[in-house]
């Protein structure tokens, strides 16, 4: 094979998480009586969190009063992922498997903070998959900057580029792209924007499509 390593985000790619995620900022953003602004939220997917204040408050301006809106939504988001299972996305347990039966070494490099991470993939029967785990609370530069994919590689003592990447999201298609990985984007909410089809990596619609084109290698 020509990787070494196998280095998955989270939520969206593993976890059909950002639906949930959407749908309780709205409800936040009522009880808040602030606007919805779609736009602002979904340049934020893929981000840790303090990247992700940043957005907002650039987005909403500065009468935004973030810290409470950021606590309706966590409260609201918190009360469903650390209860009860996220659906796991189509094709992930196959191709998950089919790593392990080749003895490919697996991470997690998600923006999510470390302990929410490991509830979320511990509720939905994936935590055992994985050998390390890199988290946004973890890193000075949240995606697009690579720093995390490179302390996913690092962990794994594998080097970045013979390491195979998953994402969803633009800002983390950016990350793993700038990390040098060999990276597949599996869009979910948002759809590949031009300068990220330009990077040249590969887009499929889900894992079924990666694992038919990874056993093709």
């Amino acid at each position: 094979m020509t990787f070494k390593a196998a280095i998955f985000d989270m939520d969206g790619l593993l976890l059909d998480t950002e639906r949930v995620c959407m749908s309780v900022f709205q409800q936040a953003c009522e009880a808040e009586n602030v606007p919805f602004l779609e736009d602002v939220y979904l340049s934020g997917i893929g981000c840790n969190a303090k990247r992700i204040e940043e957005l907002f408050r650039a987005g909403y301006g500065p009468d935004i009063d973030y810290p409470a809106l950021n606590k309706a939504w966590r409260i609201r988001y918190f009360s469903i992922v650390q209860n009860q299972a996220i659906p796991v996305k189509e094709g992930v347990i196959e191709l998950l498997e089919w790593l392990k039966a080749n003895k490919i070494p697996m991470a997690v490099a998600t923006s999510t903070q470390n302990d929410i991470a490991i509830k979320k993939l511990a509720l939905a029967g994936l935590d055992g998959y994985f050998d390390v785990l890199a988290t946004g609370c973890e890193v000075e530069n949240s995606k697009p900057h690579p720093e995390i994919y490179f302390l996913a590689a690092k962990r794994l003592g594998i080097a970045p580029e013979t390491c195979l990447a998953f994402e969803d999201s633009n800002n983390g298609t950016r990350a793993a792209v700038a990390a040098t990985m060999i990276t597949y984007q599996i869009p979910d909410l948002v759809q590949p924007s031009q300068d990220v089809i330009e990077l040249g990596h590969r887009i499929l619609p889900s894992m079924v499509e990666v694992l038919a084109e990874l056993k093709a290698r």
